[in-house]
């Protein structure tokens, strides 16, 4: 694959928009319905080679950021019972390899949570290329994994007197990304 297999790629160094960025995430909630929330993306980084496939990704995002719309839970969200962000401050990604996959591309790489480092695997689509108004050449990406939190050391859960369990063990984390091509 080549930068002529893709409208619109140019190589080089892309860095992230975070005004135009978001890391959300959903997991189950009494096993009844779902909660979601979003993290702040501290930086994001693409290193574009000519050959697509061999670009180079990594991401940090902030651990006490995490919002769900609930101030309490958020506080114990960033307890020592979940991410313990005073000990383990990011969420940090890195790349080890991209694939086609029909139109979208699966992007394989180490996620680590919590000082916990596993292996995983993004499902990204392209959204494209383009110039904003003031001149930067941007370009738009959407990926999606699901992991199991307990994999990254986040065991904390309650057993319901209904049967079932408070958390859920399986996390559906998004990206919604946008990156600036740098000079």
């Amino acid at each position: 694959m080549t930068t002529t297999d893709i409208p619109g790629y140019q190589t080089g160094s892309w860095a992230l928009d975070p005004s135009h960025s978001e890391v959300t995430f959903s997991v189950r909630h009494m096993m009844i319905s779902k909660v979601r929330g979003v993290f702040g993306v501290k930086s994001a980084t693409i290193e574009a080679p000519e050959n697509p496939l061999e670009a180079k990704i990594t991401a940090s995002a902030d651990a006490a950021s995490i919002d769900t719309k609930d101030e309490g839970r958020d506080k114990h969200l960033r307890s020592a019972d979940f991410f313990d962000v005073e000990q383990y401050p990011t969420i940090d990604f890195a790349s080890t390899g991209i694939r086609a996959d029909g139109d979208d591309y699966l992007v394989d790489g180490d996620l680590t949570i919590r000082g916990v480092t596993k292996p995983v695997t993004f499902k990204a689509e392209l959204g494209g290329f383009g110039t904003d108004p003031y001149g930067n050449y941007k370009a738009g990406v959407t990926a999606q994994t699901t992991i199991n939190r307990e994999e990254f050391g986040l065991t904390w859960n309650t057993a319901l007197e209904s049967g079932g369990v408070l958390v859920g063990k399986d996390v559906t984390i998004t990206l919604d990304l946008q990156f600036a091509r740098q000079a």
